[in-house]
């Protein structure tokens, strides 16, 4: 089989040089044609230079080669420009190698001697084992649901349980997953021994797209019985936080659902402006509401608000006035930037949270939006018992793409031991928005940046599924059948820029990394939802 690895001619209005100027990759049987990776997508980006001024010259790169190393793994190489296509100055003579055994995972070597990186001796294709090869084609192509289950034959006593009989669907990575299915049980009589063929559909949670228009990262909440849904209201200039309350999930996107205000402007508590993306977390055993807001002043800062015992949380007198979040100092986290986008983890070793940092927006010197990590005390989550530390900075093409530089909007969830903390690069109201994937061992300490890996490409994109475009900022929940659902906000067209919300389940391929951009078609192909199975009822 051989690989070839390329890059693309940019297209301003929907594949701009950023994301172009990066490392495609594709491949092919003998005789056969290339067939992109990651849809077409770019893999391996340039990293930003970072300048001593603390601000980011993002970089790109153009010519990628490919070759054989001496010890089994495989080199690229590409010259390094600046975003644009432009000569890059600063590297002259050099290039960005990467070093990988599966074209899975990549060691990214910085910039290095032409002569030292096999550049000079290689070419844009090699020729590379199948066995390599196929498996990082299963891994940079989607996954889809390609044949579902049933068992031939099930002994049942009543009626209720044929509606426990469930389906295994099947997908192109060799996992599977339990579904539920609807049976035909009509003119069965259960009172009566006997064996019957009975036929029914296989059904999932599924959403259309888009639920919201006009929100931006949601969260999708269960609480005493009942499921929440809040985010920031772009439809209120983003002024107030508003909640909806329902018995179910889907209920909370109907036609006419109330919106409780449950924290208004208030000029007295200096609560003005960007009333940005709120996150209901249960911190020890308390409920509480982390947010960003800004006073008369622009500059959103991180908050949070404590729901009273026993109180509804759809009543604003049901919650404690709004506390700013602070240093162990009881400094605030900042006096000359703005930080926003706060969320919490929870691992058996200690409860952390993270949020988003920039300084001098808007400005030469703006330094881009940053990850950073502290401990807390459930006891006093509004106070961190550690220093912040530099989680991740928007360095790579598909996170600062066109001037955007932004890390921001992070939320995770803690599965078979390890962390997977996602993010949002790009531009939050624009078609470039993506989710990042960072993940970690959950017995390590997270404040150790080492303990954490930097996925090389988004997870989810405007290539991701069809129709939806900027896709980010998002949170998880977990819904009654027990699957892992994501939320998020994106755009219906490239040249939208209104923010509408979306929900999918996230399935776990057969090697447990999760797959966030499954369209519903993937997820449960409509040719095959019609399933039979013969019932045997025993009395």
């Amino acid at each position: 089989m051989e690989l070839k690895v390329y890059t693309r001619e940019p297209d301003e209005a929907a594949y701009p040089a950023g994301l172009a100027y990066s490392v495609h990759m594709a491949c092919r049987a003998e005789g056969g044609e290339f067939r992109p990776w990651n849809k077409n997508y770019g893999i391996l980006f340039a990293e930003a230079q970072i300048r001593e001024d603390d601000t980011l010259l993002t970089k790109a790169v153009r010519e990628p080669r490919i070759f054989a190393m001496d010890d089994g793994s495989y080199g690229i190489a590409a010259r390094s420009v600046l975003e644009n296509g432009d000569e890059d100055h600063d590297s002259r003579d050099k290039v960005l190698l990467w070093k990988t055994k599966d074209f899975i995972t990549f060691t990214y070597e910085g910039l290095v001697g032409v002569s030292q990186s096999g550049w000079e001796q290689a070419s844009d294709c090699i020729t590379a084992g199948a066995k390599i090869l196929e498996q990082a084609i299963e891994y940079w192509t989607p996954v889809h649901n390609v044949r579902i289950t049933v068992p031939d034959q099930v002994e049942v006593n009543s009626e209720e349980e044929v509606d426990l009989i469930r389906a295994a669907a099947w997908y192109s990575d060799g996992s599977d997953v339990s579904k539920k299915v609807v049976w035909d049980k009509a003119d069965i009589d259960f009172t009566a021994e006997g064996s019957h063929m009975i036929e029914g559909s296989v059904v999932d949670e599924s959403f259309p797209f888009p639920l919201a228009v006009g929100y931006g990262d949601p969260v999708i909440f269960p609480w005493e019985g009942k499921w929440y849904y809040i985010s920031t209201n772009d439809n209120t200039d983003d002024i107030g936080l508003y909640v909806r309350e329902a018995d179910s999930v889907r209920e909370l996107f109907l036609e006419g659902v109330t919106e409780h205000l449950i924290l208004a402007k208030d000029e007295a508590r200096e609560l003005i402006q960007t009333f940005w993306a709120p996150e209901f977390h249960v911190i020890g055993d308390e409920l509480y509401l982390l947010f960003a807001v800004s006073g008369h002043v622009w500059g959103p800062q991180c908050h949070m608000m404590r729901l009273k015992k026993g109180a509804p949380i759809t009543e604003a007198a049901s919650w404690e006035d709004p506390v700013r979040v602070t240093k162990a100092d009881g400094s605030f986290l900042t006096e000359e930037g703005i930080t926003l986008d706060m969320t919490y983890l929870k691992t058996d070793r200690c409860s952390y949270v993270v949020w988003s940092y920039r300084k001098h927006i808007g400005t030469a010197l703006d330094t881009g939006s940053m990850l950073y990590i502290a401990t807390i005390d459930d006891r006093e989550p509004w106070k961190l018992t550690s220093e912040p530390v530099l989680l991740s900075r928007p360095l790579l093409g598909w996170e600062n793409v066109a001037g955007t530089i932004n890390n921001e909007g992070p939320y995770a969830f803690v599965r078979d031991g390890k962390v997977y903390l996602t993010y949002s690069g790009g531009s939050a109201n624009s078609y470039t928005y993506v989710l990042g994937l960072l993940t970690a061992r959950a017995k390590d300490d997270l404040l150790q940046t080492a303990s954490w890996e930097k996925r090389c490409a988004p997870v989810l994109s405007f290539y991701s599924v069809e129709g939806e475009y900027g896709p980010g900022h998002n949170s998880f929940y977990v819904n009654e059948e027990g699957e892992l659902m994501i939320a998020y906000h994106a755009e219906t067209a490239l040249d939208r820029t209104i923010r509408c919300d979306g929900i999918r389940r996230v399935h776990f391929r057969h090697n447990g990394m999760p797959e966030f951009g499954m369209s519903a078609a993937e997820d449960l192909n409509p040719l095959l939802q019609k399933v039979r199975t013969q019932i045997v009822i025993k009395k």
